[in-house]
């Protein structure tokens, strides 16, 4: 096999792998669009949430005026009660990147007395099963955890991605595996 065979080959290779890391990229939910994280223009934050689906290794952009408005991560009762008393988390710095790093439902409102009431508050039901978990960000900066409540995102026992995504990894790569042969199949046929 002659010096430019080889290179095609390594080329081929690195391209095929190229097209599967960007398959297993995360997503970053900008929370509320191009609005943000607000009260001044009524958003419908439930609906937001519906038409978008999140997975393990994803992470939620909250922009917002950190001197008006707050990101507190609550349990289901307080979310549904809007009482923001005793947070499991809160996140401040106006531009909270949060990772999603498990499965299961979180929920976030503004601690903000009367923005929860008015709407500012989501729902998250976080997927298991995305590779992208193995690539996920670090914590987020402007995090407190605290003592009550569900355990926070950015908590160690948080950090371990879930079992399921080592064997979502294997089974994109088996997916990749055939796109490849197929594709030095193809090039073996045009050079």
């Amino acid at each position: 096999m002659g010096l430019g065979k080889k290179m095609g080959w390594a080329l081929l290779w690195i391209s095929t792998m190229g097209l599967f890391t960007l398959s297993a990229a995360a997503t970053v939910h900008k929370v509320g669009d191009s609005t943000g994280w607000t009260t001044l223009v009524p958003y419908d934050y439930a609906k937001w949430a519906s038409s978008n689906k999140f997975h393990v290794g994803d992470s939620l952009l909250f922009n917002y005026h950190n001197k008006f408005h707050n990101v507190l991560q609550v349990d289901q009762e307080q979310f549904k009660s809007c009482n923001s008393s005793s947070p499991a988390a809160s996140y401040t710095s106006g531009a909270d990147s949060i990772p999603l790093k498990r499965p299961g439902t979180f929920y976030f409102l503004c601690g903000i007395p009367g923005h929860c009431q008015l709407g500012q508050k989501v729902e998250i039901k976080v997927d298991p099963g995305s590779s992208s978990a193995l690539l996920a960000p670090s914590s987020a900066p402007g995090q407190s955890p605290l003592p009550n409540g569900p355990a926070p995102l950015g908590t160690p026992s948080a950090l371990a991605p879930p079992p399921s995504a080592a064997s979502t990894l294997s089974y994109y790569s088996l997916l990749c595996l055939p796109l490849a042969a197929y594709v030095v199949a193809f090039y073996s046929l045009c050079v």
